[in-house]
């Protein structure tokens, strides 16, 4: 991934994906104050004031119009949504008719889709051959549930998507330094996730907790979905580890902002 700063907005963006318009958000370039400091782009407690400056400031720099944005009440699940025209501008602007939805895909011009993470992972879908886009949100549960490969089948259904013409990226999340976790979790992917056991790390120092590499599994993940391993960058970056640019909620708890992911057409 590209660290980029554009106007003191910092971002990332995938080098494989550099002719679709995208981004990770960090928390750095907003004008959110105390907890939310500063590059909040939920509105948890934070002024709407904020909240929409601060989405102002992100699409301006990556060259996208924040009206234009479009996403879902994530609730950790595997439901993913088709987003059209009439969809710009909910969430943000207008009321939400799509509740409980992890992954939005498109393959209409200048929809922002758009995505939340605050240590869960976010997965990008750019499908260069049938011009389609999506972005799913994969926190432990819905890794467990397979929203990346999901998403990937979505696309093939709605799109005529082809695994193998798929450009993938996987953003900065809680990586396995940290993600320390009791085993009623390592249980759950042991049951549902087929090799996941290869990315599950017994903590040595602490009796009953495990770490587990979602980089990792989600990219596994991608390639039995027949996503071709060349064609997905996967960022390995701890969001726990470098709080001056993100949030993290394992660090953070509920008194934090959230970044985004973005991708349109």
């Amino acid at each position: 991934m590209i660290l980029n700063e554009k106007n003191g907005i910092k971002y990332f963006t995938f080098e494989k994906m550099n002719n679709v318009r995208h981004c990770f958000s960090t928390r750095v370039g907003g004008v959110s104050q105390g907890c939310y400091e500063s590059l909040n782009l939920a509105f948890r407690e934070d002024t709407r004031e904020n909240v929409l400056e601060n989405y102002r400031r992100i699409c301006s720099a990556i060259g996208v119009d924040y009206r234009n944005t479009f996403w879902t009440r994530q609730i950790h699940g595997d439901r993913i949504v088709r987003a059209v025209a009439s969809d710009r501008g909910k969430g943000l602007f207008l009321d939400r008719d799509e509740e409980g939805y992890d992954a939005v895909i498109t393959d209409e011009k200048d929809i922002v889709l758009t995505g939340f993470s605050a240590d869960c992972v976010l997965i990008f879908y750019y499908d260069p051959v049938n011009e389609a886009v999506g972005i799913a949100h994969s926190g432990w549960r819905g890794t467990v549930l397979g929203i990346g490969g999901k998403t990937v089948e979505a696309m093939g259904r709605e799109f005529g998507t082809e695994p193998e013409a798929l450009i993938c990226g996987i953003a900065p999340a809680i990586g396995k330094c940290c993600f320390q976790v009791d085993r009623p979790v390592v249980d759950e992917f042991l049951d549902k996730v087929e090799g996941s056991e290869k990315y599950i790390t017994k903590d040595e120092y602490n009796d009953g907790k495990y770490y587990i590499d979602l980089h990792s599994i989600n990219e596994m993940i991608l390639i039995n979905y027949g996503v071709k391993r060349d064609n997905i960058e996967n960022s390995r970056i701890c969001t726990k580890c470098n709080s001056e640019l993100f949030y993290s909620h394992r660090l953070m708890g509920n008194a934090r902002g959230s970044m985004a992911g973005m991708i349109s057409l």
